[in-house]
């Protein structure tokens, strides 16, 4: 019998000590120690002072000590929870409301909707609908039940996003670009070979400190070598100065850069990089800048629209939205537009990005089908120019708390964006997306743009050139883009979207130009083409293949796609009034002699006729047929006797 009671005592003891009881700091319960009871009361009085001043960090610092001393106090718990509940890794509140609550369920009014958030951000979508449902039910006023709907709402999206997991790979790019602090806005060239992003890192410009504890923004950069990225370093002056200094744009070519500037609202300004050294940033445009907020910015790939997010509350669907502006041939920015429905929603739409393809955005929400904070979307513009209804880019790039800076290279391969994780080295990590070619249930999406990039060098020395680059729609005649390449290095880069007849000059005083064709289906796949540029100097000899000639099929006629070319000989000619010139036409050697002679004369001849159209004197001009007779690559192939049907510029004299 007294072994069945004390068995029975020693169970009660147990169950006793093992239930959550919410326990205060008193020497009462903890007997025996009281130094350990009143140093927990100091630290909790020293974290309340950082928790009243809104100081969530250094609050925690002493709050975790006490309650590791006592996991059991209600108040102590909340306080925890609540700290978290602000900090960036806010799904570590939920172990601390969770207790908070079973302690004490009246701790505070608001606790059912903090239990909610924690489930929420943990993915406990079903747990967190409960709490907020509960919650609903104690509030009157509308505004607050419409934000909680919202929230439940959210949780309904997380569950139905969830059954569809996207095959990604997601990245932490490490400690070479990632630290202790706050990294984010990653941005990179359309090939993928250089990184810019704004840190908030010690060993900043000026080493200052703002106002919300951390150091101020710079920029920074780093390269992509066999190796990985290599170790980020501050971009340095001009563009970074003793305030805060964000990248929040990059031209595809990574030759133009936009930041934002704390000014007149917060305001885009622009840099270009001339040589290795980047300039000292401009307002873009008074047209764009406006008093409200203006921030991250995307240039098409074209280098005529820019996309933007502003918080021009007069012409806003929600609170900030996207908006685009474009550029005439003077480099004016035209008045913003608001993109609209369906991309802006009710809510904030915070960053925007445009593919290469020119018909690809993407952009970050918390409206639409978010499953909670910011997500990012996808919306592709038809060929009439209407945006479809915006995709959610699903789990696990999205997650419930805060996705944003998505950028994307021109393979749609690697893409690149701003989250929290828990593999994070910090505060907000950037992290690489690594997409398969295929995925398990179809065919990844075709990417429908051609990159092309290269080296523009003097064919005599191979000094680098900066030179003038011309992208021309073949079929209506017209420029559609302009480009310099890098004064420096020479190196381009250019995107042709597909389903154009494209033809890419290369023009620089004093030499003649170069010119390449690409024809490319609306259909045509993404593909990635190295074409080093080498310009031939105007001198005598020299001679250069006018790639965008076309002729009818077997005969001699223009068709319209070649006028741009014969125009910019035209201009060559009027520029260089002593210039004389031979034009040469060439076949391949399908058919007699005397037939490819005659054809490639005949053509010859209407090139010639046609730059005498254009007011060029017919004694500066000749022309001759060489039918197949000096070929530049093998006819045992069509690839080799398309490349050996052309038409020649050679220059005679120049005196």
């Amino acid at each position: 019998m007294k072994t069945i009671v004390s068995t029975i005592l020693l169970l009660m003891l147990f169950c006793f000590a093992s239930a959550q009881v919410d326990t205060k700091f008193t020497t009462s319960n903890f007997p025996g120690r009281a130094n350990d009871v009143n140093t927990a009361k100091s630290n909790i009085k020293a974290g309340d002072e950082f928790f009243y001043a809104g100081d969530f960090t250094n609050a925690l610092k002493y709050y975790m000590p006490a309650q590791k001393f006592n996991p059991n106090n209600s108040d102590l718990n909340y306080k925890i929870g609540y700290c978290h509940f602000n900090s960036i890794q806010k799904s570590q509140c939920l172990e601390y409301f969770e207790r908070a609550y079973k302690l004490n369920k009246t701790i505070d009014k608001r606790i059912l909707f903090y239990l909610g958030c924690g489930y929420h951000w943990n993915y406990k979508f079903a747990d967190a609908k409960k709490c907020y449902s509960d919650y609903l039910k104690t509030l009157k006023d509308k505004n607050e039940q419409a934000e909680i709907r919202r929230f439940i709402q959210q949780c309904n999206n997380g569950i139905e996003i969830m059954k569809d997991t996207v095959d990604v790979e997601i990245i932490n790019l490490g400690e070479n670009i990632n630290t202790e602090y706050r990294e984010y806005g990653p941005l990179v060239t359309s090939d993928g070979s250089k990184l810019y992003f704004t840190s908030r890192r010690k060993g900043t410009t000026g080493n200052q400190i703002a106002d919300d504890g951390m150091y101020y923004e710079d920029i920074y950069e780093s390269s992509h070598s066999l190796a990985g990225w290599t170790k980020a370093h501050n971009i340095g002056s001009p563009l970074n100065t003793k305030m805060h200094d964000a990248i929040v744009g990059l031209s595809p070519d990574g030759q133009t850069m936009y930041v934002y500037i704390d000014d007149n609202g917060g305001d885009i300004y622009v840099s270009t990089l001339k040589g290795s050294k980047w300039q000292k940033p401009k307002n873009i445009s008074e047209n764009i800048n406006r008093e409200s907020h203006e921030s991250r910015a995307c240039l098409s790939s074209d280098n005529r629209t820019l996309y933007f997010i502003s918080g021009n509350n007069s012409k806003s669907i929600g609170g900030r939205d996207i908006f685009y502006s474009t550029r005439d041939r003077s480099g004016n920015w035209s008045k913003p537009i608001n993109i609209g429905k369906p991309i802006n929603s009710e809510y904030d739409e915070c960053d925007v990005f445009i593919h290469p393809d020119g018909r690809t955005l993407y952009f970050s929400s918390n409206g639409h089908n978010t499953m909670g904070g910011y997500d990012i979307f996808k919306s592709v513009k038809d060929d009439s120019g209407n945006w479809s209804e915006p995709e959610n880019l699903g789990y696990p790039i999205n997650t419930p708390l805060d996705d944003v800076f998505f950028s994307i290279t021109a393979s749609g391969k690697n893409a690149y964006y701003t989250s929290v994780r828990p593999d994070g080295y910090g505060l907000h990590d950037i992290y690489e997306l690594k997409f398969p070619t295929k995925n398990n249930k179809q065919n990844a999406p075709k990417v429908l743009v051609t990159l092309v990039k290269g080296t523009i060098t003097d064919a005599d020395n191979g000094t680098p050139l900066e030179a003038n680059i011309e992208i021309t729609d073949n079929s209506k005649n017209e420029v559609i883009s302009t480009f310099k390449s890098n004064s420096s290095s020479g190196a381009y880069i250019v995107n042709l979207p597909s389903g154009k007849n494209y033809g890419l000059s290369v023009s620089k005083d004093g030499y003649l130009f170069h010119s390449e064709n690409f024809n490319l289906a609306d259909t045509a796949d993404f593909q990635e083409l190295v074409i080093d540029v080498q310009l031939k100097k105007i001198q005598v000899g020299t001679t250069i293949i006018l790639k965008n000639i076309f002729f009818d099929y077997n005969k001699s006629s223009l068709q319209p796609e070649s006028y741009a070319e014969l125009d910019r000989v035209a201009e060559i000619l009027k520029k260089q009034p002593n210039l004389k010139i031979e034009i040469s036409g060439h076949t391949d050697n399908q058919g007699s002699l005397k037939y490819n002679t005659d054809l490639s004369e005949s053509r010859a001849k209407t090139v010639v006729d046609y730059l005498i159209g254009k007011g060029i004197a017919e004694n500066r001009l000749t022309y001759k047929g060489y039918a197949y007779e000096k070929p530049i690559a093998t006819n045992d192939t069509e690839e080799g006797r398309s490349a050996n049907r052309r038409v020649e510029f050679k220059i005679l004299e120049t005196k």
